[in-house]
């Protein structure tokens, strides 16, 4: 098992980002749930989409910014 160690910086984004942006428990859900989504999805051939794409845009949203705090990307220098 890897163990890496964040660095003060992205453990100060993280716990703001759990702090004032979202409960990790509701991250936790809306990771599972988008998982549970894709998956249905390639299943089923994609008609999963069309009644889930509220929580699709939701799940994408909030797993960019959990993204972009464990590893700044799209941050203009």
């Amino acid at each position: 098992m890897i163990t890496n160690t964040l660095s003060k910086e992205t453990e100060l984004r993280l716990s703001d980002f759990f702090k004032n942006s979202i409960d990790p428990e509701l991250m936790a859900k809306t990771i599972r749930k988008v998982n549970y989504i894709l998956a249905l999805s390639i299943m089923r051939d994609c008609e999963t989409l069309e009644t889930e794409k509220i929580s699709l845009e939701n799940g994408f949203y909030w797993l960019n910014e959990l993204a972009e705090i464990l590893n700044p990307y799209l941050d203009v220098e």
